[in-house]
């Protein structure tokens, strides 16, 4: 880390009241959430949230390829 990137976040830290162990932590721990968040949360709009109740509550019959790939698979033991 550079002397000026140190010193960027101690006295962000000394503006939070905090050491700079902590103020990186914790930074760094909101990025983490963040970015887990992102990759785990998909967002529809309200309309596409009650299309997709309506397909698991009736979902369509299987097509060609469904029906292919589920006579390709293995027979279970």
């Amino acid at each position: 880390m550079t002397p000026e990137v140190k010193t960027k976040l101690l006295r962000a830290a000394s503006i939070r009241n905090t050491d700079l162990t902590n103020f990186v932590t914790q930074s760094a721990l909101r990025e983490a959430e963040a970015v887990i968040h992102e990759a785990e949360v998909i967002q529809v709009t309200e309309r596409d949230f009650q299309r997709i109740l309506d397909l698991l509550d009736h979902p369509p019959p299987p097509n060609a390829k469904l029906l292919a790939a589920a006579k390709a698979l293995p027979a279970s033991t």
